[in-house]
């Protein structure tokens, strides 16, 4: 029993802890390498993505234009509709009913 506890265990728990260091190595090493592949992938998304900008950009301005145009558009429509319909109400003021 004395041969078990003070030899062979510590040996055993020894190769035990080789063993686990070169599994953790091996892991390490392969973790390393996805990194990389998902490193490349990711630049390749970026440059995709950067390609795009100036089409990105221009619709924007596009759309921000056509937003501007439709503001005024409607902001003179809603104008206009307001002094129409001031004319036939005879043009009282409806802060002076509630005072």
């Amino acid at each position: 029993m004395d041969f078990l506890v003070n030899i062979l265990l510590p040996v055993i728990l020894y190769v035990v802890a080789i063993i686990l260091l070169i599994i953790l190595i091996i892991l390490s090493l392969r973790f390393i390498k996805l990194l990389d592949k998902v490193d490349k992938v990711v630049d390749n998304i970026q440059d995709k993505v950067n390609t795009f900008d100036g089409a990105l950009s221009v619709l924007k301005v596009a759309s921000d234009s056509v937003a501007s145009v439709t503001d005024s558009f409607i902001f003179g429509l809603t104008n206009t509709i307001s002094r129409v319909f001031g004319k036939f109400r005879g043009n009282y003021k409806e802060d002076e009913d509630y005072e």
